[in-house]
């Protein structure tokens, strides 16, 4: 995470400068932070979280800083203030019915990770914030719509599972219904 990361994220908190003197003094420490000054925060399930991460950056769609609670199993996507009713607007445009998620607005908290979390801590950046991101209104219906198509995705992955619980399932599948053709 960069200074001016540290210095955006820092400013939610009730008494910045305090903030940012223990990520001086301890830079891997989490901090608990306000939603809804200068971010709010969608938490989804760790597995579809980290799909909806992957198809986000493989697409180069918008993205704001992302974090993942390790031991929560949860992974958090930062969008700017206020978005709620944009983000679920459009999740209903993706789905009649949307996977299960937290949205952390107004009166809420998340802990976040320190600037230089390490391997194996509880918090941990998929992606720090490097500066204050810019409002982007397609970050929330690109989340939105990515959330959606993970979790059809794995979904679709989980019953592939179950109806081929393994390679030689498949495969035999595959073979009967070519030597039926011939």
């Amino acid at each position: 995470m960069t200074r001016r990361g540290v210095e955006w994220l820092s400013a939610a908190a009730d008494d910045p400068e305090m903030c940012r003197a223990r990520w001086a003094d301890d830079p891997r420490g989490p901090r608990m932070l306000p939603t809804g000054r200068l971010f709010d925060v969608v938490a989804i399930d760790q597995r579809i979280g980290l799909e909806t991460f992957d198809l986000l950056v493989r697409r180069q769609m918008p993205l704001g800083p992302v974090m993942i609670d390790h031991a929560a199993r949860r992974v958090g996507f930062f969008l700017n203030s206020r978005w709620q009713e944009r983000f679920v607007r459009f999740l209903a445009r993706a789905t009649d019915n949307p996977p299960p998620y937290r949205y952390l607005g107004d009166n809420s908290f998340v802990v976040v990770p320190g600037p230089m979390p390490m391997s194996g801590d509880r918090y941990q950046w998929l992606r720090a914030p490097v500066r204050r991101p810019e409002a982007d209104p397609l970050r929330a219906v690109a989340l939105a719509f990515m959330f959606v198509a993970a979790a059809d995705l794995l979904a679709r992955v989980d019953h592939y599972s179950e109806q081929y619980p393994n390679p030689e399932a498949a495969t035999a599948e595959v073979l009967e219904a070519a030597a039926n053709e011939q």
